[in-house]
This record gives structure tokens, sequence and C-alpha cells, in this order.
């Protein structure tokens, strides 16, 4: 269990003052100065050494993408741009930072705008966030009238602006590269890569796009040490993570907790439990809806952290913990996400395998039944499980062709409690395609 006084966010269900006033007197702010001076190269290798990996996903490590950025700023501007549009079912941590803690992220975005070379960063905040924006915007506002932020920022020398642009609702947005055209202005398609928005971001600058809890932990890293967030956690998966509990539970909450926490336990202690018991329960969606669920016999000892849940065929994701009890339909309950996925995913990428409409077309919420799929006819059709494993193969170039939660398809002997867990899909969960799957593409 992690202590209270590892907590990072000590705000995080607004129980205190969310201006100034009251992040200055929890904390933030504090000797901004002297880590900015301290510069570029000492901030890069101190998040380095602490682990962090990015929260939005991902998993990459931080200081590691961080240094990818050109070491001089020489024509082309350097740019940071923050994702928070946090559009991910089940998720909602980000939106607890923007309504409670803005400074910790505002002092983020300098801090690391320094490390990259930076003097201008944008936050791309979620369209349907109205409050969220407004107290984003009076905390930069403030930032601004004390000399935090701006010219001369803390009074370093070193001069930083700090935007807001309000996304209009596209779940693609939430793909790097589709949210750097978006903020120009375009149509939020997902760019190939290479290049990579470290040489071409936005407007064809280097840029660093990162999350924004990845934002919002650096200054405390900084200000107790990389040793400090590196003790917390498990080797490899270090820190602290915000986890949001949803689903079948007594008490849904969001909650700061250390990575490699049984997932039993992350359950237990905060949300009170499964609703019935633990035995109760089904299965567990443990990153949000674009990672497989875990079947009851893996959530007894699972950890939740990056490497154990893929070790599980699983993923973090971004950490939204969605419980399923013995209630519910699998089927049917995958079928509102990947409905999601299509209209904001397929149809403007095109990118879906096939296979996550055809399982749920034969699952028998359709009409057509696992003896449909076992009298098949056509030669070498397998059962249903062999040809969706087959079709959920991503066959296209864009990365989100493997963002959609794998459906949990019917089992060939028609066993109530089999195929929970979704077909394994090559390489890390929910991560982008592949230079050899671009090459097969094309």
């Amino acid at each position: 269990m992690l202590a209270d006084r590892d907590r990072i966010f000590t705000n995080l269900y607004g129980q205190h003052d969310w201006r100034l006033a009251g992040a200055r007197a929890r904390g933030d702010w504090d000797g901004t100065r002297a880590l900015i001076e301290k510069g570029r190269e000492w901030i890069v290798e101190e998040v380095k050494a602490s682990g962090l990996r990015g929260r939005g996903g991902a998993g990459f490590p931080t200081g590691l993408k961080w240094s990818f950025m050109p070491k001089e700023v020489k024509d082309r501007p350097h740019y940071l741009v923050i994702n928070a549009d946090e559009s991910e079912p089940g998720t909602c941590k980000d939106r607890d930072i923007l309504r409670h803690e803005p400074h910790k992220l505002i002092e983020g975005a300098l801090l690391a705008s320094v490390a990259i070379g930076a003097h201008e960063a944008w936050i791309y905040i979620r369209g349907e966030f109205h409050a969220e924006y407004k107290r984003l915007q009076h905390a930069i506002d403030e930032a601004y009238e004390a000399g935090l932020i701006g010219k001369n920022a803390c009074g370093s020398g070193y001069d930083f602006d700090l935007k807001v642009t309000r996304g209009a609702g596209a779940y693609i947005c939430g793909e790097e590269t589709a949210l750097l055209e978006s903020l120009e202005g375009k149509k939020g398609m997902p760019r190939l890569k290479p290049p990579f928005p470290a040489a071409v971001g936005l407007w064809g600058c280097p840029t660093t796009v990162n999350n924004v809890e990845s934002i919002a932990v650096v200054p405390e890293i900084l200000r107790r040490g990389a040793s400090w967030f590196a003790s917390i956690g498990r080797p490899k998966n270090t820190g602290t993570k915000i986890f949001c509990i949803s689903g079948h539970v007594n008490r849904p909450c969001n909650v700061e907790e250390a990575l490699g926490i049984p997932l039993r336990e992350l359950i237990e202690r905060y949300a009170g439990g499964v609703r019935g018991g633990w035995d109760n329960l089904l299965a567990v969606i443990p990153g949000g809806s674009s990672v497989p669920l875990l079947p009851k016999e893996i959530c007894d000892t699972v950890l939740m952290d990056f490497d154990s849940l893929r070790e599980a065929k699983s993923g973090l994701g971004t950490a939204g913990v969605i419980v399923m009890d013995r209630s519910t339909d699998p089927i049917r309950g995958h079928r509102a996400p990947v409905t999601l996925l299509q209209a904001r995913v397929v149809r403007p990428v095109h990118a879906l395998p096939r296979g996550h409409r055809l399982a749920l077309a034969r699952d028998g919420t359709h009409g057509r039944g696992p003896g449909r799929d076992r009298g098949d006819r056509r030669a070498g059709a397998g059962d249903a499980r062999d040809r969706g494993a087959h079709h959920l193969r991503p066959r296209r170039r864009r990365g989100l062709a493997r963002a959609g939660a794998d459906p949990p398809l019917p089992p060939a002997d028609g066993g109530a409690d089999q195929g929970l867990q979704g077909t394994p899909r090559r390489g890390a969960a929910g991560g982008g395609v592949t230079r050899r799957d671009v090459t097969a593409a094309t």
C-alpha cells in the first residue's frame, strides 16, 4: 500500500483549494527556478533514472522519449504538446488532475519544456471538458500573473508560453499524430511513421507529445529525486499511478497507488470489493476498453503494472479498471466500445480488423449461434475461435488497428466460462503497428 507521504496528487478528490495559493501550500512551485537552472540535460537524466514510463497507455520511458529531441534548437522551434483528450472508455484520471491539480500540470509543462528545449507548449483538451477547460485556463492566467510562466518564467531567464486548445470530441485525436493534425487545424487523421514527431511534429517542427499524468508527476520527481520515485513499485515499473475503478464494485473511485499492486487488493481495498463478493467476479478489463479482459483466475493473482499485464496477454493501458460480475454478458459488454471504435476509428481510418465485427456477429447475439460457426461449409473454416484469431490480426498500417478491445470469442464446445480472454495480439497491448507490419500492408 502506498504511504500517504509518497502520494503525488494530494488534492485528487478536490478537498482543498485548487487555485495557486492552495497549490503552493501543498508544495507546488517550490524551488522551480532552481530546477530550471540545473539545465536541460540534468532534467532528462533525472527523469530517465526515475524509470517514469508514459501514463497515457503505451508505457514508453518518458526520459528516453525526451532524449530523442534534437539537442540544439536551430531554425525550427521545439514544441511540447500535452494530450488531455481523455476519450478512452473507463478512464477519468486526467479529468481529475485538470479539475483539482491544474498547477501540477502547468509546472510540469514548464519543466518538461526546458528538458526538450521548447519555449511554447500546447494542451489539447477534450472538447466535452468544458468546466475543466475553464478551471485550467484560470490556473494558467494565475501563473502568468504571478510570473511563474511567460517572459522570464520563475525569474530563471527562460521564456515559456502555455496555450490551451479544445478538441471537437473525436476519439481518433487521442492518437498523437492525429492530435497534431487537429492542432494544426486539419482533420484529425493519424500520420504514417516515420517520420516521428520528435523529427517532424507540430507544424513540421520537433515535437514531444505526452499525457497529462506523465507531465504532472515530473516536478515532484525532480524535487524529491529520481531514487525516491524509483523506490516505489517494481523494477522497470516504478512510481505511482492513478487507477480508475468502475463497473460492478461497491465504491467506484479514482485512487493513486504504487505500480505493481495486486489487482484484487486494489479492488477490495479502495472500491469496496466486487458486488456480491470476489467469487462473483467474472472478468476485469484492466486498462480501459482498448485492452483484452482478464478472467477471474488471472485476476486472483495478477499485478497491476506494465510488464505483469503484458505477460497476462493484456495491458495496463490507461489503468481504467472495469469490473464485471457474473450477471454480465461479456459479448454485450464489448459491443459498446467496439461500436465506438467502429464509428470513431474505422470510418475515418479504415483500420479495425474484420474480426472485431465478425466475432460479435457470430456469438449468438445477432441471431447466429456457435452452431452456425461449427457448421460453416467454407473450406478450412475451422471453429469460431480459430477464425476469430485469424481475423483479429492487424492488417492495416494505422496504429489504432490494434486499439479495439479483443472480443471474447465463443468457445467451440459452447461452455459458459471459456473464451473470456481475447486473442493475444502481436507486440505490446494497445501498441502501434511495427515497421514490418507497415511493409506488409503496403
